[in-house]
């Protein structure tokens, strides 16, 4: 964020008093409780953003105090500034917040700057060409993957990107791939203690995971069947050119031809593909 922007964030959230007393969010402190009332309201706005984000809908302020607990008059304050600065924006009637447009130009900045991309682009592009069906390029963000890039099959005929979303790594072949390069002491410690089910075979039985992931540490790839998406089925390796793995790259198939042989030689080519980016990435000293 500009240095402009920083500043008319803190003035909303704080008016100077004194050198010594501030009023924050309508109590009177001493210059250290404002700083750590500021860090507060600095991760505040940032979780905000991430509530607004994940909403398939605009949210009222009313919804989004129920989901968040945070005091009205704060959340309001926070709210209006983001909204001034163009990080959220407003429905016609003014009531309902979502995402602005200043949120778009902060996610492809980190696109744009992340060095592996140009790579893992052409990785998609060989990989969709040889198999044929939809491939993705993601990055695990602790519980959950980050889809960074994405190849639609040339047969689709409702073409959705899922750049930028994010799905829990518990329920994708993607996050599976990644969290099989994990001890299972680590997976523990990421994971909820729920796992959330998005359809009627998604592993939400931490023991059942594990078991899922010893099998994709052994064969080098993840697959699931209908536990993100109904009729889809997924094959993911991991990108080696960190460790543990953060990126790794899948292919989605329907299920009517995820057959065993289908299976086999679809999970080949994605691990060919990625070994050789992998290959690439460090040879180009990219980390």
């Amino acid at each position: 964020m500009c240095q402009g922007c920083i500043d008319k964030l803190a003035s909303a959230i704080m008016t100077v008093n004194t050198p010594e007393t501030f009023l924050v969010d309508g109590d009177l402190m001493s210059s250290t409780q404002s700083e750590i009332a500021l860090v507060k309201s600095a991760e505040r706005t940032v979780r905000i953003l991430e509530t607004l984000a994940a909403s398939p809908n605009r949210l009222t302020l009313s919804e989004l105090q129920e989901r968040m607990g945070y005091p009205r008059s704060s959340l309001h304050a926070l709210v209006r500034t983001l909204r001034e600065l163009k990080w959220v924006e407003s429905d016609e009637s003014g009531l309902a917040f979502g995402v602005g447009p200043h949120a778009l130009l902060s996610g492809t900045a980190y696109l744009d700057r992340d060095a592996a991309l140009p790579h893992a682009h052409e990785t998609l592009e060989d990989l969709r060409a040889e198999i044929g069906y939809t491939v993705h390029f993601a990055r695990r963000d602790d519980a959950h993957v980050l889809y960074l890039a994405s190849r639609e099959s040339r047969e689709a005929v409702h073409v959705v990107s899922r750049v930028g979303r994010r799905l829990p790594a518990h329920l994708t072949a993607l996050g599976q791939a990644l969290l099989a390069d994990l001890t299972t002491e680590e997976v523990d410690k990421i994971l909820p203690d729920r796992l959330e089910a998005y359809t009627e075979h998604t592993i939400t039985e931490p023991r059942q995971l594990h078991i899922e992931l010893a099998i994709a540490r052994d064969r080098g790839w993840a697959l699931e069947r209908e536990q993100g998406t109904a009729g889809v089925a997924c094959v993911a390796a991991p990108v080696h050119y960190r460790i543990p793995a953060s990126d790794a790259i899948s292919c989605s198939m329907p299920m009517a031809k995820a057959n065993p042989d289908e299976i086999e030689r679809v999970a080949k080519a994605v691990v060919r593909h990625t070994t050789a980016l992998a290959s690439t990435l460090r040879r180009h000293g990219i980390r």
